[in-house]
């Protein structure tokens, strides 16, 4: 057995400890991939000291940990900029592509590996509270599943809450659930066709600027913006732009770039700036939008990052691990 066929078996026998598998009806001792007595040192040493790439990433993803990242957030609502916190959740793990759900018992063979981004966005607009948060499931193996195969979104307000969810099939097909507490909108089940969805970008800047699309592109618009706006669920055009960043100086000083998503029509355009080397950190996140005859920015800001075991991380000492993170 080969150094990358080895890795790869102890990185999936990892996996299964993220965001720990249910309880009831859990694989008995001999259906679970075991660790035997490697531990995480062992698994980050092997990880960092290799420049190949395993399972379509950068061994940095294969740690048996999460990175999270907190911005410092303005966020664009009701005609003004409102203060927030957006967190970053990026970990790999094993999803199966019939059920698209998570691989927790690996009894099913149609899995394949996934970069998985948890986004929370929180912010206050006067005297009330949002908070929306996504997630998208962008398989690694580019080649074999060129799309995000899930993308989750859900808003919650004073007003009441709304969610929506794509499904992706063979061609270039989504499945469209969307839940919404307005009459105008109610209940619906859509089929809607795109090239790329905008929630996986993040998911591909981390995986590497070649996987930006580049040019002019037909792009789903991000289901935050579709939620927030009460738009309909279809294709825009717009164009894909990766540059050398040359913007307003920021801490990290290594190299950074630019990627630009400008929608032609949509008066929204998205900039995200991130490093060039592995592993690609999003350091700004810039998003304009024109909303009621007023052009405003929404920005984003890396405070922290930390890599982290987060699912074991649950108990009441552990509280104090938020500081560093800059969690409020």
């Amino acid at each position: 057995m080969n150094f990358v066929q080895s890795f790869s078996l102890l990185l999936s026998s990892l996996l299964l400890y993220t965001c720990g598998s249910p309880n009831p009806s859990s694989p008995t001792t001999s259906e679970q991939p075991q660790l035997a007595s490697l531990n995480t040192e062992e698994v980050e040493e092997t990880a960092t000291s290799s420049s190949s790439v395993v399972n379509g990433l950068d061994p940095y993803w294969y740690q048996g940990k999460a990175e999270i990242s907190t911005y410092e957030l303005e966020q664009a609502r009701y005609n003004g900029l409102h203060p927030g916190q957006l967190t970053l959740i990026f970990v790999t793990e094993d999803f199966l592509t019939d059920r698209q759900v998570k691989n927790d018992y690996y009894r099913n063979p149609n899995t394949t590996k996934v970069l998985k981004l948890n986004q929370l966005r929180r912010f206050t607009t006067g005297i009330y509270d949002y908070s929306v948060m996504s997630s998208v499931f962008t398989p690694v193996e580019r080649q074999e599943f060129p799309h995000s195969l899930k993308v989750t979104t859900s808003s919650q307000d004073w007003c009441g809450h709304s969610f929506g969810q794509l499904n992706f099939e063979e061609g270039r097909t989504y499945n469209w659930q969307y839940r919404s507490y307005f009459e105008s909108e109610g209940d619906r089940d859509e089929q809607v066709e795109a090239n790329w969805v905008e929630d996986e970008l993040l998911n591909l800047v981390r995986m590497g600027p070649e996987a930006l699309p580049t040019g002019p592109q037909y792009v789903l618009p991000p289901m935050e913006f579709i939620l927030l706006n009460h738009l309909n669920v279809e294709g825009a055009q717009a164009d894909g732009i990766l540059a050398e960043y040359s913007g307003e100086p920021l801490p990290d000083t290594e190299e950074l770039m630019v990627y630009t998503l400008d929608y032609r029509d949509l008066g929204r355009k998205l900039e995200v700036v991130f490093g060039a080397a592995v592993p690609h950190r999003i350091e700004l996140l810039r998003i304009e939008e024109q909303a009621r005859g007023r052009k405003l920015t929404t920005t984003a800001r890396r405070k922290a990052t930390e890599l982290l075991p987060y699912w074991e991380l649950n108990q009441a000492e552990d509280r104090a691990r938020r500081a560093s993170l800059g969690l409020e």
